[in-house]
């Protein structure tokens, strides 16, 4: 019995609370509203509102010119003293939403609502019909009856019926599209062929740009390159949808108030002949999707999917096959990733990079994606090169006054066998500084330092390195020497005036004062350095850049005692193409003329490798994955020393632009390389290798072929 009686009071507690429901939430008040009955409270604060807003809107003079006739949508909010605020203005003139601020700036503070007799917060939306509508007096209004006027009133929500058509409202709100992309946050895609259009503007006597970290984005170019006037230049008088997208336009392209994206086909489809090779011919075939985007003004996203086969020069196989990783792939692409068999004789590679980009202020830039950075003026880097597969990374660009400052931290992976854990490779972790200074308008300086680990004793990801101003050799110190391996140098850069720019690098592995100054060529003396001059416009020919640069990196650079803290990535350096002891001198010649363009490069330098016999099997100090415990000698120590091998590569590159939207060329490509070798072994094969090759290409990165 007990029970049925309780169930009736509960019953009867509902069916009161829910006939007074309405009573007990109660709307906020505008003063000429105070007199009126409760059911008409809210039929009153709308018509008080609509009331105001005529009575003090001022329509922009560029609306009225444009004859504009659309709406204002506003959600704003009386909060518990009965003061309005804007939630968020949605208009297509930037002039409508400062206007509307204005207005509800203006509105006096009225009675806040009410909920069980305690104040509290009603939002509500509004629409601002354009041309403005004349909403009759509240008296004529409440004229109608009680029962007419309906009163149930949202404690916290008031929406009109605009908000029913919100769905419909989204695919009406999109606008003519503006190609974003060129003031975004993004990154210009890095290929030294399309940096070099804009490389003369950048480094101009007196601008305050920093051009070692790379890639750019395109609010770093903007102030000194209109990559966007550039494009329409380029594009082709096309009025057929076909011919557009074709010559002109990204696939897709949409924009909306507050959003933009893109996407476009990816394509390197490619085939030629290696004179040397026994096989028929070479081929590449790569197919994918690129989709990049923004949200809002400081948020965007790009991502690219790459489905690719391939049979490349001979040498170009060998090299690839000499990296491959523990397991059954057979092969390594360098500088993209890890590949399977494809048929017989071909390689199945495929690689996804992709990146958010966010910069909350004007100074400030932060990536998190899966890619490949870059540091230097030069063609080389001994710093930080894209020679290596895509991997994940964090990037904060950091500027102000005269600096810039990057702190780029790495997951990479060593995938040699013999240091492969219960059949999965070996995690290590990269964190750089690079601090760029313009000391004046023509002297840049830059610090660099960076420090590898290994996830020795369950240590994982060191969160001492992710303090970005701090000097990594200390840390080193602090959690023992054996515990990361710390590289620091040094980069500069003269703009001798608008057409000749001399930079170089200087990176130290190791120092040690005694055996610099014992003169005794100690293999202790780890460094490199890198000398280079451009010359812009050369002779006066309007887009014409020539190169001179030379590369020198003692041998035992890069590498540790430690095999697995070596500057590496699957199996590829992170710094120089060639690892250590080598020297080498470089000639480039880029050239472009509307939608037409010429690269041409050459090589010679001196490697040295290790004999890998019976009788030597020493560690001659260019093959950075070896340990130094295992070194040839502790004095006399020269670059180049052991299997000295003579390279000369030239190359002549030459193509059309299909598209500048998408950065879709059609290329012809000449190489040749002679690989001399002091000694033949299986490690060092004389080769003379003329490779020709042809093909469509979207440019999103760099191939390095010349090793």
């Amino acid at each position: 019995m007990t029970k049925y009686i309780v169930f009736l009071l509960i019953f009867i507690q509902i069916s009161v609370y829910g006939q007074n429901q309405d009573f007990l939430e109660k709307p906020p008040v505008f003063e000429n509203c105070s007199g009126q009955p409760f059911q008409n409270l809210k039929q009153c604060f709308k018509t008080a509102l609509n009331k105001y807003i005529f009575e003090n809107f001022v329509v922009p003079e560029i609306v009225e010119e444009n004859s504009y006739r659309g709406s204002v949508k506003v959600l704003f909010e009386v909060d518990k003293e009965g003061s309005f605020s804007v939630l968020y203005i949605d208009a297509i003139y930037d002039e409508l939403k400062t206007e509307t601020s204005r207005v509800f700036e203006l509105l006096p503070q009225i009675t806040p609502g009410t909920y069980n007799g305690n104040p509290t917060f009603y939002q509500y939306s509004v629409v601002i019909n354009i041309p403005l509508t004349n909403f009759l007096d509240f008296e004529s209004n409440i004229s109608k009856s009680a029962d007419s006027i309906p009163l149930k009133v949202n404690r916290f929500y008031d929406l009109n019926q605009a908000s029913l058509n919100e769905f419909d409202a989204v695919k009406d709100s999109l606008v003519p599209f503006q190609n974003k992309e060129y003031s975004s946050q993004l990154n210009i895609p890095f290929t030294h062929s399309y940096y070099a259009r804009f490389d003369a503007q950048m480094n101009a006597v007196g601008t305050n740009s920093h051009t070692a970290s790379k890639p750019f984005i395109y609010t770093d170019v903007q102030p000194y390159y209109n990559i966007e006037t550039e494009k329409n230049a380029l594009a082709k008088d096309k009025s057929t949808w076909l011919g557009r997208k074709f010559w002109n336009e990204h696939l897709v392209q949409v924009q909306g108030e507050d959003y933009w994206f893109t996407v476009d086909p990816i394509f390197d489809l490619q085939v030629g002949k290696d004179t040397e090779a026994d096989f028929n011919s070479t081929y590449n075939n790569t197919r994918g999707v690129l989709i990049q985007g923004g949200l809002g003004k400081k948020f965007n996203f790009y991502t690219t999917v790459f489905e690719s086969q391939g049979r490349f020069a001979q040498y170009f196989n060998e090299y690839s096959e000499s990296l491959r990783a523990f397991g059954p792939d057979p092969a390594i692409i360098p500088g993209r990733g890890i590949a399977k068999r494809f048929k017989t004789d071909s390689y199945d590679y495929p690689v996804a990079e992709a990146y958010l980009s966010y910069s909350p202020t004007d100074f400030l830039n932060v990536q998190f994606g899966y890619g490949k950075n870059f540091i230097g003026d030069g063609y080389r880097s001994l710093l930080l090169s894209d020679v290596s597969s895509p991997h994940p990374f964090l990037k904060i660009n950091t500027k102000f006054w005269k600096i810039k400052y990057t702190n780029t931290w790495m997951w990479l992976n060593d995938v040699r066998p013999e240091v492969v854990e219960d059949g999965a490779f070996l995690n290590k972790y990269m964190a750089n500084h690079y601090l760029s200074w313009n000391v004046s308008k023509r002297l840049n300086i830059g610090l660099f330092e960076s420090v590898i680990w290994d996830n020795s004793n369950g240590r994982g990801f060191d969160v001492n390195y992710l303090n970005p101003i701090i000097f990594y050799r200390a840390i080193e110190f602090a959690t023992g020497q054996a515990a990361g391996n710390a590289i620091i140098g040094l980069s500069g850069k003269y703009k001798w005036n608008n057409s000749f720019n001399i930079y170089g690098q200087f990176i130290l592995d190791e120092f040690s004062l005694d055996d610099v100054t014992a003169g005794n060529k100690s293999w202790k003396n780890k460094f490199g350095y890198q000398l280079g001059v451009k010359y812009f416009n050369a002779f006066k020919v309007d887009n014409l850049l020539l190169q001179f640069e030379y590369n020198q990196v003692r041998p035992y650079t890069y590498s540790h005692n430690t095999i697995v803290l070596n500057y590496a990535h699957n199996n590829q350096p992170m710094a120089h193409l060639w690892g250590a002891n080598f020297r080498e001198a470089i000639v480039i010649g880029r050239y472009n003329y509307g939608r037409l363009f010429a690269d041409a490069k050459f090589i010679i330098g001196e490697r040295g490798f290790d004999f890998n016999t019976e009788e030597d099997s020493f560690n001659y100090g260019g093959n950075i994955f070896r340990t130094e415990n295992d070194r040839v000698g502790n004095t006399n120590i020269r670059v180049a020393q052991g299997n000295t091998t003579a390279v000369f590569h030239a190359e002549l590159q030459t193509g059309y632009i299909l598209n500048p939207a998408s950065n879709l060329r059609l290329f012809t490509n000449i190489s040749y390389r002679n690989f001399d070798p002091q000694v033949a072994t299986s490690s060092t094969v004389k080769s003379n290798t003329l490779w020709l090759s042809l093909g469509v290409r979207t440019d999103l990165f760099n191939w390095h072929i010349d090793f």
